[in-house]
């Protein structure tokens, strides 16, 4: 039998289509052409004899075989990424694990670097399947920007967190929702209702997150899963079309736009989640001094007073 050899430029262009959900994008990002792009997916489609993406009226999005080739697609680089790494003469970089690139902690991590150019610093970007704390326990990463609590397993004993990050909630709903003209909501008027959370049907410690936050405001968290494949451009799409749909939508989530959609700050108290920085205390990296005193520095403690947290974290980042 005559295995596929598979193209790792090819394979970094699907990724980078993947997250995007638009060639231009990914090109951007690959330094390269459009055509360049379309090219790689094209090689790859042919060694694999699948098709990778369906084109929508906003973009391109996974097929159900590109969703399934998505997360071994990361770790497939991941893997070569350190095999380079183990064997160049020089001290590798601080590898940093996140959840996604949509999520506010590249945000605050981007920050960080462009104000630390020198920094020898590298992004890993894990998802459902491949988590930024399962980066950081398998040493693929140094360290991981995380819940600290929650989770199908707990943390062991030797990984340490600083408070990095509280982002508050509101709601995405589309302009013919009820709450669509409203500026805010207080929480509590949200008892009995139900709100879409898809990504929570997985156990995780974002899955107990909104456990927690259901419980304690008569929330149901409808975890039902999207059509396979669909990714967040379609679960949007979804939304803004509603007039009975809506979800919880972190403030510095990347959220792709449309102009159908309206945004509901959620207060008294705001739901917030709680990123932390988490590291392996027993074998830091060397340069991981510069980003904790980052993370130490613009932590957003003025906000925590005002926030609902779950009750694990509150040690953390409220006392």
């Amino acid at each position: 039998m005559i295995r596929p050899d598979l193209d790792l430029a090819a394979v970094r262009g699907f990724l980078a289509v993947a997250e995007h959900g638009q060639l231009t994008l990914a090109a951007g990002e690959l330094g390269i052409s459009q055509q360049a792009v379309s090219k790689r997916i094209a090689k790859l489609e042919a060694v694999l004899g699948i098709s990778l993406f369906e084109r929508t009226r906003t973009g391109v999005l996974p097929t159900a075989a590109g969703a399934r080739f998505l997360p071994r697609a990361r770790a497939l680089l991941a893997l070569a990424d350190e095999t380079v790494a183990a064997v160049r003469a020089f001290p590798r970089p601080l590898r940093v694990a996140v959840l996604g690139e949509r999520q506010a902690a590249v945000r605050s991590l981007r920050f960080f670097l462009d104000r630390h150019p020198g920094a020898e610093t590298e992004i890993v970007v894990g998802d459902a399947v491949v988590t930024s704390r399962d980066a950081l326990l398998s040493e693929r990463a140094d360290a991981a920007f995380a819940r600290a609590h929650g989770g199908p397993r707990p943390l062991p004993a030797h990984i340490a967190a600083a408070p990095a990050l509280l982002e508050p909630l509101h709601l995405l709903v589309g302009r013919r929702h009820p709450l669509a003209g409203r500026n805010a909501v207080p929480l509590a008027e949200l008892a009995g209702t139900s709100v879409w959370v898809p990504g929570a049907a997985v156990p995780s410690e974002w899955a107990d997150f909104y456990r927690d936050l259901g419980d304690f405001a008569n929330i149901a968290i409808d975890t039902a899963r999207p059509e396979p494949g669909s990714g967040i451009g379609r679960m949007i799409e979804r939304i803004a079309a509603s007039d009975a749909l809506c979800t919880f939508n972190g403030d510095d989530f990347d959220t792709p736009y449309h102009p159908e959609l309206r945004r509901v700050r959620v207060v008294d108290p705001a739901p917030a989640y709680p990123h932390a920085l988490l590291w392996d205390a027993e074998d830091p990296h060397p340069d991981l001094t510069e980003l904790l005193a980052h993370c130490r520095a613009h932590y957003n403690a003025d906000t925590a007073a005002s926030c609902w947290l779950p009750e694990p974290d509150r040690p953390l980042f409220v006392g």
